[in-house]
């Protein structure tokens, strides 16, 4: 079992830049599709970002172009870097793995077994 910790969000203006760390409790990440999500308030839980463990990636309609998910060298950090950030990209971003699931189905929520406790970004207009 996987552990997952969220870190980097904060408060920026619109416009601005962030990089969100999902850092992995085991050694790597090698082994397990990622995934960004994020949720607004009173909103469902929204895709993001996907990789896969032989680093296919594909991104949400409304964040491509402006967000990046890449990974260090040794496998245990997925980042996501975040620019030109927009005040509807308000949310708590969580990251999630999973061993199962085809590359069609990592914007699914429901594909994936481990999570982390998010992180809240907020982008002022």
């Amino acid at each position: 079992q996987v552990q997952l910790v969220e870190s980097g969000g904060g408060l920026v203006q619109a416009g601005g830049s962030l990089r969100l760390s999902c850092a992995a409790s085991e050694r790597t990440l090698s082994n397990y599709n990622m995934g960004w999500f994020r949720q607004a308030p009173g909103k469902d839980r929204e895709f993001v970002a996907a990789r896969t463990w032989a680093g296919t990636i594909t991104y949400a309609d409304s964040v491509k172009g402006r967000f990046t998910t890449s990974r260090n060298d040794a496998k245990t950090i997925l980042f996501l870097q975040m620019s030109n950030l927009r005040p509807e990209d308000t949310a708590v971003y969580y990251c999630a793995a999973t061993t199962t699931a085809q590359l069609s189905r990592l914007s699914s929520p429901d594909e994936y077994t481990y999570w982390g406790q998010g992180t809240r970004v907020t982008v002022s207009s």
